[in-house]
């Protein structure tokens, strides 16, 4: 794990769990924040996003920007919300304007950020979803 110096292991049982833990991880982590979401589809990296729009106080309803790619939210600072499933690179990922964003005083989520990794910053806070049997029940890992 070079570079990393903080990890954190939990075990998330709801959906809830999951949203509040991104507050939690948002109000730990002040500033400028990138979030590079990691997992399967369904595994809780929406949910997650959600969580981050909920603690910034975004009223409007926050979805997968599968199809738009990029969708920006209001709060108490920017949320900018990317999801880039239907990307393969960092370059298609740059075209659309990624690495702007991330470099505002708002916070990015990154869905599916491995497909930009070499344009994460150094400072992202990676997260990884994993699933298990239960459907409700995500191990999430967070390092930064």
């Amino acid at each position: 794990m070079c570079g990393f110096t903080t990890q954190r292991v939990v075990t998330s049982r709801s959906p809830t769990e999951t949203r509040l833990l991104a507050g939690r991880l948002l109000s730990e982590l002040k500033g400028k924040r990138v979030f590079a979401l990691h997992g399967e589809l369904g595994s809780g990296k929406t949910c997650f996003a959600k969580g981050l729009a909920d603690a910034l106080g975004v009223a409007n309803p926050v979805t997968s920007p599968t199809f738009t790619i990029l969708n920006e939210h209001a709060g108490a600072r920017t949320l900018f919300h990317a999801d880039l499933y239907r990307l393969s690179s960092a370059e298609e990922a740059i075209e659309v304007g990624l690495d702007t964003y991330m470099e505002s005083d708002g916070v990015t989520a990154v869905e599916w950020a491995e497909r930009a990794a070499e344009i994460m910053p150094p400072d992202a806070v990676h997260v990884y979803f994993e699933s298990s049997p239960d459907e409700n029940t995500r191990v999430i890992t967070v390092r930064w």
